[in-house]
């Protein structure tokens, strides 16, 4: 079951959101990774229309808020981008990070970074996200979902991986999206444990407890 909030419908618009630290000039730009064992690192990002990395200060909130869930945790990263959150998750001690990503050319230059880091527990799925979780899955203990703003992603993506078995008993589960979009609508055992706006976004944190 789902909640619904009527005062608060999804906005439907072809338009991408955007985020003025997502790149630097018309070239690449970079991901920085906050901390843990590559803390300080700068990587590279494709130049990809409608990318929008995860700013450094949100980032640094969210995996504030993730501290204790991560060591040794299996985390998945939905629409990966630049990889960044998947990234400093490893950084951070994950177990195992799957990175799904659409565009051929952000998806290689996550694989780039990752071999640039010697990381030997991330997989890169170059695939659309919503294809990729009507699949049965595996359980994953931390699960972010970062999808490109005005294209009413969230209500798919929530259902597939709850339907299929992508979540863990009490994964914790990361949402950004536009702050434009209000409530977010998550099945009934989702406990929302933090959230903050900035800019133009919204994010929250939830807890998943078993039916």
């Amino acid at each position: 079951m789902v909640r619904r909030n009527p005062k608060n419908p999804a906005t439907r618009n072809t338009s991408r959101g955007s985020n003025p630290s997502a790149s630097t000039g018309g070239g690449s730009g970079f991901v920085r990774i906050i901390s843990g064992k590559w803390r300080g690192r700068k990587l590279p990002v494709k130049n990809v229309e409608g990318l929008r990395p995860t700013t450094d200060r949100v980032k640094e909130t969210v995996f504030n808020w993730l501290a204790a869930d991560l060591y040794q945790a299996k985390c998945l990263d939905v629409f990966a981008g630049s990889g960044g959150l998947g990234l400093e998750a490893l950084s951070r001690q994950a177990e195992h990070v799957t990175l799904l990503e659409l565009d051929k050319g952000a998806a290689d230059q996550i694989k780039l970074n990752i071999n640039t880091l010697n990381a030997d527990n991330a997989t890169v799925v170059n695939t659309d996200a919503l294809s990729y979780l009507s699949q049965a899955g595996q359980a994953f203990d931390v699960v972010f979902i970062d999808p490109p703003f005005r294209k009413d992603l969230l209500s798919d993506v929530i259902t597939r991986l709850e339907k299929n078995g992508w979540l863990s008993p009490n994964a914790m589960i990361y949402i950004e999206a536009e702050k434009e979009l209000g409530a977010i609508d998550v099945p009934v055992h989702w406990d929302m444990v933090k959230e903050k706006h900035a800019g133009q976004a919204s994010f929250r944190l939830y807890q998943r407890e078993e039916e």
